[in-house]
């Protein structure tokens, strides 16, 4: 790409934020006897596709992610055979999605990128749980888009156009960073630059279900400094 975009928008749940290794640590830290024997892994992994299939391609639903991951978790819960979680264990483990870390070299390079540019996270997150999270790692956005505010989720196009809008961005104008095809695929659809940058942890050891671009984009990185050097042209 020559030359540099006017804003940076960033996927948030699985490209910034490291949902897996969050959660397999609130999973152990809840110490609950029942949960003895079932691979930590394996459940939040389980948890994460039963909230994706439940979320993407919603149009004006009466319901949030963070409803989705509750519901999302009892089902979890009856799938893996375990005595339904009293109520504080389930709150607990629930809220767990807002105290997700950030991957190590994201705030250091979201500082870098602020410097010259504005930087907004575009996501299906809802907004507390937006607020939340980047409170917690330090996080500036200069925007936070969420889809629970346009009312349209990902990868509809208008959720992409919508967020353009309120922006006052072009389309070419607008960089779309993930670490995931279907966002952006869409994105590029929509007339967006694009940047895959590899989280090949984002799923513990089982890995991502797509490590791979299935299009040519505009970038392609290891992490988030090269993302930067490439942004920049250096």
């Amino acid at each position: 790409m020559s030359a540099t975009p006017r804003a940076v928008l960033f996927d948030t749940g699985g490209t910034v934020l490291d949902w897996h290794g969050s959660l397999v640590s609130e999973l152990r830290s809840l110490g609950v006897d029942r949960l003895q024997g079932i691979e930590p892994s394996a459940f939040v992994n389980d948890w994460r596709r039963r909230s994706m299939r439940a979320i993407v391609g919603q149009v004006r639903p009466a319901f949030d992610m963070d409803d989705v991951h509750l519901r999302a978790l009892d089902e979890t819960v009856a799938h893996f055979g375990i005595p339904a979680l009293d109520p504080t264990a389930q709150q607990q483990l629930w809220r767990g999605w807002h105290r997700l870390r950030a991957w190590p070299d994201f705030p250091p390079a979201l500082a870098r990128l602020r410097e010259k540019l504005p930087v907004v996270s575009f996501t299906m997150l809802p907004l507390p749980l937006v607020v939340d999270v980047s409170r917690l790692n330090g996080l500036t956005w200069d925007a936070v888009v969420s889809c629970q505010m346009i009312g349209v989720y990902k990868p509809h196009r208008e959720a992409y156009d919508t967020a353009l809008k309120w922006l006052g961005l072009r389309a070419e104008e607008a960089l779309m960073v993930a670490c995931h095809n279907f966002d952006l695929n869409a994105a590029q659809d929509a007339g967006m630059k694009t940047a895959f940058v590899r989280r090949p942890l984002e799923w513990g050891p089982e890995g991502p279900p797509d490590p791979h671009p299935n299009r040519s984009y505009d970038h392609l990185v290891d992490g988030f400094d090269e993302l930067v050097t490439a942004v920049f042209g250096g």
